[in-house]
C-alpha cells in the first residue's frame, strides 16, 4: 500500500509554476524606449524626436529609497538523491521529486520533477525555478516518492523522504547535502538529497569607445553632427532601438564617449547577433541625414583592443546604388570593446561572502523597568515583547548568510555589576572576550538572561557601538575578494545623546563593508534616526564630511505592530542587498569564487 505524504502537504497538480511576483523590472538598466529602422536607403532623412528627449543610455542609479525589487531574482534548484528508499519488490524504486513552498502556513505545491526510473541515486533534469526574495524567509521542502501508478495524487505514491530548510541556506551555500527524513522525523533509511543553487541571468556588460573618420558633410554651412545608434534583431523581424551615442558637433571625425550597455541588452546575451550601427547628422527639428551603417557582430567589435582598433566602413546603400565609384561615407572606427560582469547580490552570495551580523540593545532608563508589564523590556506572557521581534525578524533572515551562526550581541546605556559603572559597549552574556551566541535563540536566550542583572541608566549612546562594529569592518577592507560585509542591528527606544559622535562614526563606516540597521520602539521621536537615514539628503558628520554612501536604514516598529511579522524584515532588509553591491562595485572587488566574462 503506498505511503502517504507527510501531514500539512497541499498536493496541487503539476505544473510548470514558478514563485509569485517575479522581478518586475529588475536592476539591469533598460533603453528609454523602441524604435524600428527603416528599410536600408529607403530614405536619407529620419524623424524622430529631438534628441534631447530620448537619450538612449544607461538609466541612473534611483536617488531615492531602493526597494525590495532590487534583492528579487530567478535561482534555478538542480536536485539529485543518493541511496533513496527501495520500495519496489522486484525492482528499485521510480523517484520523483515534489518542492513545496510554505504559504501561510501551509505547504503548496510549486512543481515536480520528472521520473528516474528504476535509479536510487537520481540526478533529475528537470530543474526548479524560484524567485528569490532576501528579505523574505522562503520556507521550502523537497519530497521525494517512489512512482506506482500514473496518478497525480501524491498519496497514491510511495514516499521515500523529505528535507526542508530555506532558500537562503541553500544560496549561501550555493550546494548542500542533507539527510531525507520520514514523516516521523527519523532518517529514511541511508537517504540523502544534494541541492544545488544557480542564479538565472546574464550580468555582463560590454563597454565601447567608439570614433569615426572623414563623414559625409550634411549640412549646408558647416560639417556634421554625428551622433550613432545601435539596433539588434527584435522577435518580430524588426530591429530594436537599443542605444543611442551623444551628438558630437560640428566634426567629421569624431570621438564619442565610451558608454556601457548591458549585454542581454546589446545582443541578447548572443555574442554572435548582428547588430546593426547606424550613422545620422543630428538636426534640431528631429528630421536626421542618415549618412550610413553597416552590421557587425560583438564577436566581432570584441576584435579591437586600445592599441589595434577595428575599422568600419560607414555605407549608405542609396549612394551605392546610385554612384559607381562610390566607396564608403565614411570610417566607424571600434577602439575598444571589453565585456565584464556586472556582480549582483546573489553572485556575491554564491561566491561565498558571510554576512556578519551582531545586535546592539538600549538598555537605558527611559525603557521603564523590566518588571514592569509597561516597560518595552517587559517580557509578556507570550515570550515576546518589541526588542524581541526586531531581533527575530531581522536575525532570522541574516543567520542563513554566516555559515558558524555566532553572532555578537551588545548591550548599551545600562549599570553593570558589581561596580555598577555605566557601560555603552558591553557583552549581554557578561562574557567580554567572547560576546558570541548561538544563533538568534541564543542572543534571546542571553538578552533574557541578562535583564535581572543590570540597571537600566543612560545616557543613549550609540558611537561606542557603531565604532566596535567597524573596527571589525576596517579589518575587512584587506580582502582581495568580497568576502565579509557587517551588519550591526541598534535596536533603541528614544533619542541619540551623542549625535555628533555617532553622525561622525557613521560617516566614517560608510567607507567599510559595514550597514546599520535601527529599529526605533516605543513612541518616542525618532527625527534624529530620520536623519541618520540618508535617504532623502547626504549624511555629513559635525566636521562637514560627507557619508561616502547612505549604509543606514531606519525603521520605527510601531507602523508594524499590526502588521504580519514578516513585513518588519521586508522594510528593514529592502536596502541591504544594494549596499552590499555598491561596497563592492566601488572598492572593485569581485565575489570570491567569479567567473571572468
Amino acid at each position: 500500500m503506498a505511503a502517504p505524504p507527510p501531514p500539512g502537504i497541499t498536493a496541487l497538480p503539476p505544473s510548470p509554476v514558478t514563485v509569485a511576483g517575479a522581478a518586475a523590472g529588475g536592476s539591469e538598466p533598460r533603453p528609454r524606449g523602441t524604435c524600428s529602422t527603416p528599410a536600408a536607403g529607403t530614405a536619407d532623412r529620419l524623424e524622430l524626436l529631438p534628441l534631447e528627449s530620448m537619450a538612449y543610455t544607461m538609466t541612473p542609479m534611483p536617488t531615492g529609497p531602493v526597494g525590495s525589487q532590487y534583492c528579487v531574482c530567478k535561482v534555478e534548484l538542480s536536485v539529485c538523491g543518493q541511496n533513496l528508499l527501495d520500495r519496489d519488490v522486484t525492482s528499485k524504486s521510480d523517484p520523483f521529486c515534489v518542492l513545496f513552498m510554505e504559504v501561510s502556513g501551509k505547504w503548496v505545491e510549486l512543481d515536480r520533477t520528472e521520473t528516474a526510473v528504476n535509479n536510487l541515486n537520481p540526478a533529475f533534469a528537470k530543474k526548479f525555478v524560484i524567485d528569490y526574495h532576501f528579505e523574505e524567509v522562503q520556507k521550502l521542502k523537497f519530497a521525494l516518492f517512489d512512482q506506482d501508478k500514473s496518478s497525480m495524487q501524491l498519496y497514491e505514491h510511495d514516499f521515500l523522504g523529505e528535507f526542508s530548510c530555506t532558500l537562503g541556506v541553500i544560496v549561501s551555500s550555493k550546494k548542500i547535502t542533507r539527510t531525507l527524513l520520514l514523516g516521523n522525523g527519523k532518517p529514511a533509511g541511508k537517504g540523502m538529497i544534494t541541492i544545488a543553487a544557480q542564479e538565472l541571468s546574464d550580468n555582463r556588460v560590454i563597454t565601447l569607445s567608439m570614433a569615426g573618420r572623414k563623414l559625409d558633410k550634411k549640412d549646408l554651412f558647416g560639417k556634421s553632427d554625428p551622433f550613432l545608434e545601435f539596433y539588434k534583431p527584435g522577435d518580430d523581424g524588426k530591429s530594436m532601438l537599443v542605444h543611442r551615442t551623444e551628438v558630437v558637433k560640428y566634426t567629421l571625425d569624431p570621438t564619442w564617449k565610451p558608454f556601457t550597455v548591458p549585454l542581454v541588452s546589446l545582443c541578447d546575451g548572443d555574442v554572435e547577433k548582428l547588430i546593426k550601427v547606424v550613422c545620422y547628422d543630428y538636426d534640431s527639428d528631429g528630421g536626421h541625414d542618415f549618412i550610413g551603417e553597416f552590421q557587425i557582430s560583438v564577436a566581432g567589435m570584441c576584435k579591437a583592443q586600445d592599441a589595434f582598433p577595428l575599422e568600419m566602413e560607414c555605407i549608405n546603400p542609396k549612394k551605392q546604388k546610385k554612384k559607381k565609384n562610390y566607396k564608403n561615407s565614411g570610417i566607424i572606427i571600434v577602439n575598444s570593446c571589453k565585456i565584464t560582469r556586472d556582480f549582483s547580490f546573489l553572485d556575491y552570495i554564491l561566491g561565498g561572502c558571510q554576512l556578519m551580523f551582531t545586535v546592539g540593545i538600549d538598555f537605558t532608563a527611559s525603557n521603564g523597568n523590566a518588571r514592569d508589564p509597561s516597560s518595552l523590556h517587559y517580557i509578556n506572557p507570550m515570550g515576546t515583547n518589541e526588542y524581541l521581534s526586531a531581533i527575530w525578524a531581522v536575525g532570522q533572515i541574516i543567520q542563513d548568510y554566516d555559515s558558524d551562526k555566532m553572532f555578537p550581541a551588545l548591550g548599551f546605556g545600562a549599570q553593570l555589576p558589581p561596580d555598577w559603572k555605566v557601560s555603552h559597549e558591553f557583552a549581554i552574556n557578561f562574557n567580554p572576550t567572547n560576546p558570541f551566541c548561538s544563533g538568534v535563540e541564543g542572543i534571546v536566550q542571553a538578552y533574557s538572561a541578562c535583564l535581572p542583572h543590570i540597571r537600566f541608566y543612560g545616557p543613549t549612546n550609540f558611537s561606542p557601538i557603531v565604532n566596535h562594529v567597524a573596527r571589525f569592518a576596517s579589518q575587512a577592507t584587506q580582502q582581495e575578494a568580497a568576502s565579509q560585509y557587517f551588519i550591526l542591528l541598534i535596536i533603541t527606544d528614544g533619542v541619540i545623546s551623542d549625535m555628533d559622535e555617532t553622525r561622525h562614526a557613521v560617516v566614517q563606516a560608510s567607507k567599510l563593508p559595514m550597514s546599520i540597521i535601527i529599529v526605533g520602539v516605543g513612541n518616542a521621536d525618532f527625527a534624529a534616526m530620520e536623519f541618520l537615514d540618508g535617504d532623502s539628503r547626504v549624511l555629513r558628520s559635525h566636521t562637514g564630511e560627507e557619508a561616502v554612501r547612505d549604509i543606514v536604514q531606519f525603521v520605527p516598529f510601531r507602523d508594524f505592530r499590526n502588521a504580519p511579522k514578516e513585513t518588519l524584515a521586508k522594510a528593514v532588509l529592502a536596502e541591504l542587498p544594494q549596499q552590499v553591491v555598491q561596497y563592492f562595485k566601488h572598492q572593485n572587488l569581485p565575489p570570491i569564487n567569479s567567473e571572468q566574462a
